[in-house]
């Protein structure tokens, strides 16, 4: 099924049907795992569509096309990780050139700008997205990529793509969203004025914890080529079983985040009137400081938050005396997580302008019942 008739589906229809036509051979509803290394060529140096894994695979051109669908854009590439197409995007620059990052990005990110690409000569400099007067202001000459995520992990502030989107055209930047949190279901940053949008699918996207993914999705010609480019001579690519289970969990996407999104909602009530919590930070709350630019730009709040309690040591008590909240690092799958970012996934910033205290707790909010998840917490709590 092409684009054309993808753009006239709705999301959940596009999510099981575009790029995900029957099996010719045998009428498998399913797009095999075309689990091969290497491709017959039927004369000297003219393969049928592709010569070698590395640069094409079928299972995984069906998920990128499906994901370019979701998110509203006419090119898609999928990456053995999230940092892979990080990397892969990031070497679309030059020493010399200048990234804008969010203060309150993801751990990963921010040591790939600081501790590989900054020897490369790659400079940056994080600033507070959520103004948009110092977000103008921290713009320089060689500016070449505003980095947003919204929300942002693990504080959960909204940057607002368009206003982002519109500073980084003026200077003759890209604006580059990470729509991991979000995911295309709720936010689409291509049509609020962003180039390019790039993905953990470890995360939402596959939902289940059992796979290791990355993406970009741009409407650019001339970056998608640069990209399918640097993606076959830099190699980080998803093997074929990993794009067969993303390309499933895109079939469940609109459902289960329906799910997250309701149980986070009953979770976040819950811990904003317990007198144990000091602060919640889910943009689904009114008192959130970012929640009118939510709501204008997300069709739902999602299934992550985070919350601060009294001291490092309550934290620890509380993350590790949950049942049904599994303390574990990751996100974004069908079970709900709970973690400490100071010493797990953010440890990378310590130290850092990025470094997050260490009485913040943050949830992944699965798609198990809601009572049932706020009742853990209670008994952790109490």
């Amino acid at each position: 099924m092409g684009d054309p008739a993808g753009d006239a589906l709705r999301f959940e229809t596009r999510a099981i049907h575009v790029g995900q036509e029957p099996e010719e051979a045998f009428g498998a509803v399913n797009v095999p795992i075309y689990q091969t290394s290497t491709y017959v060529q039927p004369s000297v140096g003219r393969p049928k569509r592709y010569d070698y894994a590395r640069g094409g695979n079928p299972t995984r051109e069906a998920f990128q096309t499906a994901l370019a669908s979701l998110e509203g854009g006419t090119h898609g590439l999928a990456f053995s990780s999230g940092l892979g197409a990080e990397t892969t995007l990031l070497l679309t620059l030059s020493p010399g050139d200048h990234v804008l990052l969010a203060n309150d990005v993801y751990g990963g990110t921010y040591r790939l700008l600081a501790r590989v690409l900054r020897d490369w000569g790659l400079g940056f400099d994080v600033v507070e997205m959520t103004d948009v007067d110092a977000l103008r202001a921290a713009v320089r000459p060689r500016t070449r990529v505003v980095w947003v995520e919204t929300p942002t992990n693990p504080l959960l502030k909204i940057v607002d793509v368009a206003a982002a989107a519109e500073i980084a055209h003026a200077a003759g930047a890209r604006c580059v969203v990470d729509n991991t949190f979000a995911t295309p279901y709720l936010q689409r940053p291509l049509e609020l004025g962003a180039d390019v949008v790039v993905h953990s699918v470890t995360k939402y996207l596959g939902g289940h914890s059992d796979l290791v993914g990355g993406a970009i999705v741009t409407s650019d010609d001339d970056l998608a080529e640069r990209l399918a480019f640097l993606q076959n001579a830099v190699g980080a690519i998803p093997g074929p079983m990993d794009c067969y289970l993303a390309l499933r969990g895109l079939k469940t996407l609109a459902v289960r985040m329906r799910a997250h999104c309701e149980g986070a909602r009953a979770v976040a009530a819950f811990l904003s009137a317990h007198p144990r919590v000091a602060t919640v930070h889910y943009p689904g709350l009114p008192d959130h400081p970012g929640h009118d630019v939510a709501r204008r730009q997300m069709v739902d709040f999602g299934g992550m938050m985070s919350f601060e309690v009294a001291s490092a040591d309550e934290a620890f008590r509380i993350v590790e005396s949950t049942e049904l909240f599994f303390l574990a690092e990751s996100l974004g799958g069908v079970e709900s997580l709970i973690e400490v970012p100071a010493p797990m996934t953010h440890a990378s910033v310590a130290g850092s302008p990025l470094e997050v205290p260490d009485t913040l707790i943050r949830l992944s909010v699965g798609i198990e019942h809601p009572d049932d998840l706020v009742a853990d917490l209670a008994q952790a709590l109490g």
